[in-house]
C-alpha cells in the first residue's frame, strides 16, 4: 500500500474568478501526460492512482473544485511523473517533458445545438458565481476594516517573530528549496470542502491560528513561508480558496510542522499531542472589539455569508447543467479507447520506474 496519499486542489472558484496553480504542482517532474477532451479523464486517473497505490508509491491527487469527487491531476513524486487535465480552465500546454493523449469525443452532430446551449448556460452560471463571490469578498473586506481599526500591529509582529524563531531557530534546509503553491480547500457546488486532516496527517506539530478577519493571519503565514524558503526548506503554500492573494496554510515537512488559518469555513480544534493554538484576536486586538462593533460585525458577516450562499447556488446550477452535458459525451465515450490510453500512460510510468531503478 502507498505510504502517503496527499489530497488537494490546484484550482479554485474564488472571489477573483477561477484561479489555479497547476503549473506549480508540475515542478520537478520529468514527464507529464496531459489529457485533453471532455470525458474519461478522471476515469483514467483514478485507475492509474489505484494501480500505483497498490505498488506502494506516494501519490498526490489533485481534485476538481467543480466536482471534488473527480480528479484533475495525479502525481507520483517518486517517479517524477504526473497526469493532468489539460482542458480549460487550466489550459495546460505541453512542454519538453509533456505528452498529450487526446481523448476523442465523437459527438453526434445532431446534438450540436443542445451542447452549444448548455455550454453557454454553464459559463453564465460560473460568471454569476464569480460575481457573487466577488461581492462577498467586498463584504469580507468590510469585516476586516472593523478589526484593522483595533489592531496592534506591533504586537502582531512580535507574535510572528517569536514563532519564526521557535520554528526555525538556527536550522537550515538543503539549500535548493522548492515552493509549491496549492489550495487546501475550495468553494464547490456542495459548499466549502477542505483536505486539512489529510494534508496535516503525520506532522508532529500543528499550529491553529485563531482570530477574526483582518487580524494578521495571512500576513503571519506569508512571513513564515518567506523565512522557510530563505532558509532552504521545501515549502508548501496553500492559498485561500476565497481570496487567492491570501494564504491559509504553510507546511514544512522537513521540520514536521504546519500552521494554518483555523477559522470558518475550515475551523478545526486541537485533538492530538503537538497541536497548539495561536489566538491573534487575544494577542493583538483591543479587548472588547467584538462587543463594541457587534451590530456592524453582524451586518457585514450576514452580507458576506448571503453572497457566499448565492455563489454556491450558482456553482450547483453549473454542476447540474454540466451533468446534463456529460450525458451527451458519456454516450459517445469509447471506454475501450480510454482503456487503451490508460495502458499507454501506464507503460510510460512503468518506463519511468525502470529508468529510476537503473540509475
Amino acid at each position: 500500500m502507498a505510504r502517503k496519499v496527499l489530497h488537494y486542489f490546484a484550482g479554485g472558484n474564488t472571489g477573483k474568478g477561477f484561479a489555479h496553480y497547476l503549473d506549480s504542482s508540475l515542478q520537478g517532474l520529468d514527464r507529464v501526460f496531459i489529457l485533453n477532451g471532455r470525458t474519461g479523464k478522471s476515469y483514467i486517473m483514478e485507475k492509474l492512482a489505484e494501480a500505483w497505490k497498490q505498488k506502494g508509491y506516494d501519490l498526490e491527487l489533485i481534485h476538481c473544485p467543480s466536482a471534488p469527487d473527480s480528479l484533475d491531476g495525479l502525481m507520483i513524486p517518486g517517479l517524477k511523473t504526473g497526469v493532468v487535465d489539460g482542458n480549460a480552465p487550466y489550459a495546460i500546454e505541453p512542454k519538453a517533458n509533456g505528452s498529450v493523449m487526446i481523448l476523442e469525443d465523437a459527438l453526434d452532430a445532431k446534438y450540436e445545438k443542445e451542447v452549444l446551449q448548455l455550454n453557454r448556460r454553464i459559463q453564465e452560471a460560473y460568471q454569476s458565481a464569480y460575481k457573487s463571490f466577488a461581492e462577498s469578498l467586498r463584504h469580507h473586506d468590510d469585516l476586516e476594516a472593523i478589526y484593522l481599526k483595533e489592531m496592534d500591529f506591533e504586537k502582531a509582529g512580535q507574535v510572528t517573530q517569536q514563532l519564526i524563531e521557535k520554528l526555525f531557530g538556527g536550522k537550515t534546509g538543503g539549500g535548493s528549496a522548492t515552493v509549491y503553491h496549492r489550495f487546501l480547500g475550495a468553494a464547490t457546488p456542495n459548499g466549502a470542502v477542505d483536505f486539512i486532516p489529510n494534508l496535516t496527517e503525520g506532522l508532529s506539530k500543528r499550529y491553529f491560528i485563531k482570530g477574526r478577519a483582518g487580524t494578521g493571519k495571512s500576513t503571519m503565514l506569508k512571513e513564515i513561508a518567506a523565512k522557510a524558503s530563505e532558509k532552504g526548506f521545501t515549502t508548501e503554500i496553500y492559498h485561500c480558496g476565497f481570496d487567492p492573494n491570501s494564504l491559509d496554510m504553510v507546511i514544512v515537512r522537513e521540520l514536521g510542522f504546519c500552521i494554518f488559518d483555523s477559522t470558518d469555513p475550515h475551523e478545526y480544534f486541537p485533538e492530538r499531542n503537538g497541536d497548539e493554538v495561536i489566538d491573534m484576536y487575544a494577542a493583538a486586538v483591543t479587548p472588547g472589539t467584538d462587543e463594541k462593533y457587534a451590530n456592524e460585525i453582524q451586518a457585514a458577516h450576514k452580507r458576506y455569508k448571503d453572497k457566499m450562499k448565492e455563489g454556491t447556488a450558482w456553482l450547483h446550477e453549473a454542476k447540474v447543467l454540466n451533468d446534463k452535458l456529460e450525458m451527451y459525451y458519456d454516450e459517445a465515450l469509447d471506454f475501450a479507447k480510454a482503456d487503451q490510453i490508460y495502458l499507454k500512460i501506464n507503460q510510460g510510468i512503468q518506463e519511468a520506474e525502470r529508468l529510476q531503478t537503473q540509475s
